[in-house]
């Protein structure tokens, strides 16, 4: 059995604790009395995942086993969780790529010939054939590449279908060829409790016309937190959308959950508790911390981006979503949720180079405070790491660094909506529809490797919970002039954050440091 979480508390022992700087780290030492929350220890992989996957395939939850269901004549989708899951990328081979095969050896057998894979990247930037080959693994991608492996296209109207309302109004409008197929085998990553249930297929397959009802500010500012899906607005409209899809389409859903070897044993001292490093783990250290930043961003990028992650697979399950997903939850929760008792004034957290939208690619500034202010803040259970009107603390340089491919709106975003307002409710009401519609963006979206002209939006909303909650949000080492255009401050070190802080909530304030990677989710009480 693996070790679970714990809270360290600092004292004068407590050696220096690593911290991501965006593409860098740092050693920081916490004021003593500060705590540090740290993930339970990594859970050991399924030894046998081939086994584990046809026993998954065979002996469902709330459905026939796959081969009952897969009939000559019939017309299959196999849709899979895009690029952006997990982080950093699985090693080859991805069990998405082991699971997919599985499937479609089945089908196979079963005389199935109306096949296609689709990847469900939602308003996310299409996949590359190289990432399509990553995830899916060689054999498939010749099998079926480019005519039945492709990405989902938002904006392609005659390959949509409406249909219809939820009981709160909401469009909901997903992929023609999904929705008409007589099953959709799903296949994700579930690598932390925001992922997968009913946002894989009501979300991953469907047009702005249906995501504009629940990525808004009103949504996720009521989502508290939505990694906490009972007490998520996502998710409850999540599941009112699945109702509806799952009145007209069968689904046969595929989870999979991953433990905590989210680096390689190069890497082996970002997961390894400071006061454990070895010889080895403080060269690593040493030499990953003076190489970034010797290397020109460029470079650091590439080399960055080539990390791909040993994880173990710790859970494969199938069924019905609504069978599936409570299992699935289970398992994040063993790898990734540390009970903590009471709130702080101030939280500290690393914001590491890597999130679901800068895949291949940079953190810009909207993305860098999107991992902030969304992704990190939001992984509690229960309540906030940081009391209401606290500080919230992060590191990250905030360059203003964009890439002109995947990220163009983006650029118009920063240069033309932060500059009039940072509030989101007003940004949604008066800059939205513009970029959503921009005929530029969608072109972009659709022929090549861009987000949708909307999503800078969706991402600066999904920081709308923490900006409402603190007091205050101070980015260490950032860039002044970007921090203060999105409405932030900056310092420069530390302890300048810190001292900047005591003046929102007091001298001697509570500290508490969210330690990851890897991924670690605060349950608090």
């Amino acid at each position: 059995m693996s070790a679970p979480g714990f809270v360290l508390d600092v004292d004068e022992r407590t050696p220096p604790l690593v911290l991501f700087e965006g593409e860098g780290i740092r050693a920081e030492r916490l004021p003593v009395g500060s705590r540090v929350i740290y993930p339970p220890a990594s859970l050991p992989g399924i030894r046998d995942l081939d086994t584990a996957i046809r026993e998954a395939l065979l002996h469902p939850h709330g459905i026939e086993p796959l081969p009952e269901l897969l009939k000559p004549g019939m017309r299959l989708t196999v849709v899979f969780d895009d690029v952006s899951l997990p982080l950093p990328s699985m090693r080859r081979p991805d069990v998405r790529g082991r699971i997919i095969e599985h499937v479609l050896e089945i089908a196979a057998r079963r005389g199935v010939e109306d096949i296609e894979i689709v990847a469900a990247n939602a308003l996310h930037r299409r996949m590359t054939a190289a990432e399509l080959r990553h995830v899916v693994g060689d054999r498939v991608f010749r099998g079926y590449f480019p005519h039945r492996l492709r990405n989902h296209d938002a904006e392609d109207r005659d390959n949509l279908l409406h249909l219809g309302m939820t009981g709160a109004g909401e469009d909901v409008e997903i992929n023609r060829r999904a929705a008409e197929s007589d099953l959709l085998v799903y296949v994700n990553v579930n690598l932390i409790a925001l992922n997968g249930g009913a946002k894989s297929v009501s979300v991953g397959l469907a047009s702005y016309r249906s995501l504009r009802h629940h990525h808004n500010t009103h949504t996720l500012r009521h989502s508290r937190s939505f990694n906490d899906p009972p007490n998520s607005a996502l998710h409850h409209s999540f599941d009112r959308m699945l109702d509806v899809i799952g009145g007209r389409l069968k689904i046969f859903t595929v989870e999979t959950t991953v433990n905590g070897d989210s680096f390689p044993p190069s890497m082996g001292f970002l997961t390894t508790h400071e006061w454990e490093w070895g010889i080895a783990d403080r060269i690593g250290f040493l030499g990953v911390r003076h190489g970034n930043r010797a290397l020109p961003p460029r470079l650091r990028r590439r080399l960055l981006n080539s990390i791909k992650a040993p994880y173990g697979v710790t859970g494969v399950t199938a069924g019905t979503p609504s069978a599936v997903h409570p299992i699935t939850l289970a398992n994040v929760h063993r790898q990734q949720v540390t009970a903590v008792r009471g709130q702080a004034d101030i939280g500290v957290f690393g914001v590491p180079y890597v999130g679901p939208y800068n895949v291949n690619s940079i953190m810009n500034p909207v993305l860098a405070m999107c991992m902030a202010l969304g992704y990190l803040f939001n992984f509690y259970l229960n309540k906030p790491i940081v009391r209401r009107g606290g500080v919230g603390i992060f590191i990250h340089p905030l360059t203003p660094d964009f890439h002109p491919v995947h990220h163009p709106s983006y650029i118009d975003f920063y240069d033309e909506v932060l500059t009039e307002t940072t509030d989101p409710a007003r940004m949604e009401a008066v800059f939205e529809k513009r970029f959503a519609e921009d005929p530029w963006y969608i072109h972009l979206y659709r022929t090549g490797h861009a987000f949708h002209g909307v999503h800078p939006f969706y991402m600066w909303y999904w920081g709308a919970h923490a900006m409402q909650h603190l007091g205050d949000v101070v980015f260490v080492g950032a860039d002044p002039k970007v921090a203060a255009r999105m409405g932030f401050r900056a310092a420069a070190t530390l302890s300048d954050a810190l001292e900047m802080a005591s003046h929102t909530v007091g001298p001697s304030p509570s500290i508490t440091c969210l330690h990851t990677p890897p991924i670690t989710m605060a349950d608090v009480r």
